[in-house]
């Protein structure tokens, strides 16, 4: 068996980065794989069920919403999108590291859910307020309105940067890049996700650590 899988949250106000350090790790770092969500929406061309989404019928949602099926969920202009509780539970076992590009309510949900063991939070910093401001100006997607009502929202989620494990400031692309990877390195060798080649070191010394 390989190292017991665990879910990485990754948390950050937009702008700052999060999406791009998600694909990263999802393609660089071995074992780091995107959730799939649950959603209600319809599929748009070339998605695929199990792939992109789960797809599914908003009756179906509220049934697994109030079987207490998701581990997070939300609804984001009309439709329902959602984290299955099983789906986790399955590639946590398998020894993936389940990565989760969500909020701080999604995190604090998540870790209400899980065992603590089976969670590591990451909150991505911004190098400054202006400076997310400056990123936000420069994409050219939103007029000022809109760009400032996303610096309100990310002071609302900067607030929670006590509740993560981890602080990672993007400044820079790389650095902030291999301090996410060393982060799931060191976590995959923590105590309770011995693999087996450290359970056969222990066992010749005739310990046998708990499964």
């Amino acid at each position: 068996m390989s190292h017991r899988g665990f879910v990485l949250i990754l948390s950050s106000p937009s702008g700052a980065g999060k999406s791009t350090l998600a694909s990263f790790l999802v393609e660089e770092v071995g074992g780091v794989r995107r959730s799939v969500s649950t959603t209600t929406r319809r599929p748009r061309i070339g998605e695929r069920d199990g792939v992109d989404y789960f797809f599914t019928t908003p009756e179906a949602f509220h049934q697994q919403v109030a079987a207490g099926g998701f581990l997070e969920w939300a609804e984001v202009f009309g439709n329902f999108y959602g984290t299955s509780r099983a789906v986790v539970e399955q590639a946590i076992g398998e020894g993936h590291v389940l990565l989760l590009a969500i909020d701080w309510q999604g995190a604090r949900n998540v870790r209400a859910m899980l065992p603590p063991e089976d969670v590591v939070s990451v909150s991505i910093l911004p190098p400054s307020l202006e400076s997310l401001r400056q990123r936000l100006a420069n994409r050219g997607q939103d007029d000022e309105a809109v760009i400032q009502r996303r610096m309100d929202q990310a002071t609302a989620e900067m607030s929670h940067w006590n509740e993560y494990d981890y602080l990672a400031l993007n400044d820079e692309l790389t650095q902030a890049q291999s301090d996410l990877a060393s982060i799931v390195r060191a976590e995959r060798l923590r105590r309770h996700r011995l693999d087996e080649g450290a359970r056969r070191s222990l066992a010749s010394f005739g310990l046998q650590p708990a499964s």
